[in-house]
């Protein structure tokens, strides 16, 4: 992780529940969310999508508000798509590079690739991160732009993407892996 988490000392603070991913291999109190999981919230839906990749338990959260239109607004794409990048595959390590490649083409292809070209993008990081190449210093992005303009959503097949997602990267950041034994409550 890029970071450490605030969620478990928010939750303590407000009483608030933590939501991860059904997989999230953490050891505190969290109520699991599922794939294609509806919350309402007044006017507005949120569904997960589980779009790992970046991470096992990457999820991002697809928002429309049902006062504007039926359609998706927005989605929240946390590490999985950039604008002008997507999520690195390798932080994870355990060898599990190639396969979490895999499940990044996947999730992108099979699932925020599908959402209308005028859904906006809003991903956790851009320009300077660590958490993929290529980033743009624009914040924000829509999916029918990054269809059209992203380079790793120009590759023709998976195994193209996955070579093209692995090769290049930098190293991995010093602290990310005590970060995640750290959002992870393993210590």
């Amino acid at each position: 992780a890029d970071h450490v988490s605030g969620a478990r000392r928010l939750a303590a603070a407000t009483g608030a529940p933590i939501l991860l991913h059904e997989s999230a291999p953490v050891r505190f109190p969290r109520a699991a969310l599922e794939d294609g999981e509806e919350h309402e919230l007044g006017n507005v839906r949120v569904t997960v999508l589980h779009t790992p990749g970046h991470t096992p338990d990457s999820i991002s959260l697809v928002v429309t508000d049902r006062t504007r239109a039926q359609e998706p607004w927005f989605v929240l794409t946390g590490d999985t798509l950039f604008s002008g990048g997507v999520g690195r595959p390798d932080l994870l390590g355990q060898g599990a590079e190639t396969a979490l490649a895999e499940q990044l083409y996947e999730s992108l292809h099979g699932k925020l690739l599908e959402l209308p070209d005028h859904v906006e993008v809003d991903p956790a990081h851009f320009g300077g991160a660590a958490c993929g190449k290529g980033l743009s210093g624009k914040p924000g992005s829509t999916i029918g732009f990054e269809r059209r303009f992203n380079p790793a959503l120009q590759l023709a097949s998976k195994a193209d993407f996955v070579r093209f997602v692995l090769e290049d990267l930098p190293p991995q950041p010093e602290a990310f892996a005590e970060n995640r034994r750290l959002n992870l409550g393993l210590e």
